[in-house]
C-alpha cells in the first residue's frame, strides 16, 4: 500500500507532505513508520519540520503535532489555515465583537458575484478574486479571502473582516481603504494573515 506520507528537505526545512485524500487513521500510522525511519537520519539536528499537503482540523494537527513531537524534539509549523471560529475571532481582536444580525451564505463566490446584507456577513465558502462580499457589520469568511471584502459599509469603524486567509488586493471598512501588498503565499509560507480591523488612529491592520 503506497503511504500518503511523503519527507523532503527543502530551504532549511524538512517538508512533511500528506496526501489530501488520506485519512487522519492512514495519516497517523503512516506519519509514524516515517518518521522513525527519518529520525536515523535526523539525528541531533534541530531543523523545523512543516507540515503541508492535506488542509487539516485544528484537532487533527494537535494530534499530529504530538506524534510528531513524541518522536522527534523540534518546533513544527502547519501550512493548514487554522479554522475559523466564534472564539477563535474573539481571540485574534482580544476584544468583545458587537454582535448584530447575521446572513449565512452558503457556498463559495465566483469572479463576478455580489454578496450585500445589512448586518453580518458569514461567507460558507471562498470568496474567489473578482467577487465582492459588502456588509453593513462584520464580514467573515470561512474560507480564503481573495476578491474584495467591505465591512462596516454604513460607516462602522468598529466592524471587522476575519478570514481562513485573507489574500486580497484591497480591504474596505467603513470608508477607510487599505492595499495591500502581494505576497506569494506557497506552501512552504506559514504567514497567514487572518483578521482586520481598524485601530485608534484609523489604520486598517492585518495580522
Amino acid at each position: 500500500m503506497e503511504s500518503c506520507i511523503s519527507i523532503n528537505t527543502r530551504q532549511g526545512k524538512v517538508i512533511v507532505k500528506i496526501a489530501e485524500d488520506a485519512t487522519q487513521e492512514e495519516i497517523l500510522v503512516d506519519l509514524k513508520k516515517k518518521l522513525k525511519d527519518f529520525k536515523k537520519l535526523y539525528k541531533d539536528d534541530n531543523t523545523p519540520l512543516l507540515i503541508s499537503g492535506k488542509v487539516l482540523k485544528n484537532k487533527e494537527m494537535e494530534e499530529i503535532q504530538n506524534l510528531t513531537k513524541s518522536i522527534i524534539d523540534t518546533k513544527i509549523d502547519f501550512d493548514s489555515p487554522k479554522i475559523l471560529g466564534l472564539h477563535g475571532i474573539k481571540k485574534t481582536f482580544n476584544k468583545d465583537i458587537a454582535t448584530s444580525e447575521t446572513k449565512f451564505h452558503r457556498g463559495s463566490l465566483r469572479s463576478g458575484q455580489r454578496v450585500e446584507f445589512e448586518g453580518s456577513l458569514v461567507i460558507l465558502g471562498d470568496v474567489n478574486a473578482g467577487a465582492e462580499v459588502v456588509a453593513g457589520e462584520n464580514v467573515v469568511v470561512v474560507g480564503i479571502l481573495r476578491g474584495l471584502a467591505h465591512a462596516g459599509a454604513k460607516g462602522n469603524k468598529e466592524a471587522i473582516i476575519a478570514a481562513a486567509s485573507i489574500e486580497a488586493p484591497q480591504l474596505r471598512i467603513a470608508n477607510i481603504v487599505k492595499e495591500m501588498a502581494i505576497n506569494t503565499l506557497d506552501e512552504y509560507n506559514t504567514d497567514i494573515k487572518t483578521s482586520a480591523y481598524v485601530n485608534d488612529k484609523d489604520e486598517i491592520i492585518v495580522e
